[in-house]
């Protein structure tokens, strides 16, 4: 019996979730500069919920990024401090991923996940669901303007996450017929993040807690605020 504690905080969103065997409980609220004051809360009322200490668990699985510098900073670092207190590993998961995952549990089997970059640019990533369910990669994650996203091959795809809110006519005009629809008030779920990180770790596709390390896409986000 597999059991999981995930966090989020890539970005306005900070969501903790925890699985016990086939029982999924998730804590989220949308609080942009909230993330440090809400996200222990959530991690305590979890594991109170379901009578568990963080020695019960296998793992505890995280967004990395990319996001906001604060926010995925915020996620890493509370993965790795619990990882450690309790003897741990850490399961690294793309909040992209997590992002498309949500859609994907929606209905959607091809996915165009894009998070506000801010400084006119976007995080970027295609994914494509598979016959489990899951999302994986179609190309690469990356960080670009609106107006360079690549054009994935195919139609059908759905468009989600706060970078189709910000550039909403210019990523349609992009991306064109094939987008058949998107929703920019969609954002990354730690329930996403442990769908996602639970074949890792049943694998051993783990990390030590060092390595609980955040990713940005691009340097210059470490200077600037997310």
């Amino acid at each position: 019996m597999t059991r999981l504690l995930a966090l989020d905080t890539a970005t306005e969103a900070c969501s903790a979730a925890l699985l016990d065997g086939k029982v999924l409980r998730e804590r989220f609220e949308l609080a942009p500069r909230e993330h440090a004051r809400l996200l222990l809360p959530m991690v305590e009322s979890l594991l109170n919920e379901a009578d568990l200490v963080l020695a019960d668990l296998d793992a505890i699985a995280f967004g990395r990024g990319p996001g906001s510098f604060t926010g995925v900073r915020i996620a890493a670092g509370m993965a790795q401090g619990l990882a450690f207190a309790a003897g741990l590993p850490v399961a690294p998961v793309s909040s992209l991923a997590a992002l498309a995952q949500g859609a994907a549990d929606a209905g959607h089997s091809r996915v165009l996940a894009a998070i506000d970059a801010r400084m006119g640019e976007v995080y970027w990533g295609a994914f494509v669901a598979g016959e489990d369910g899951l999302v994986a990669m179609d190309g690469i994650e990356e960080v670009c303007s609106p107006e360079t996203v690549p054009l994935p091959e195919g139609a059908d795809w759905f468009g989600v996450g706060t970078g189709w809110a910000t550039y909403t006519e210019v990523l349609h005009g992009r991306l064109g017929p094939a987008v058949t629809a998107s929703d920019g008030n969609r954002f990354p779920h730690a329930g996403a993040v442990v769908r996602l990180a639970v074949a890792d770790v049943a694998d051993g596709n783990v990390l030590a807690p060092e390595q609980a390390l955040p990713v940005y896409l691009r340097n210059q986000v470490a200077q600037k605020p997310g």
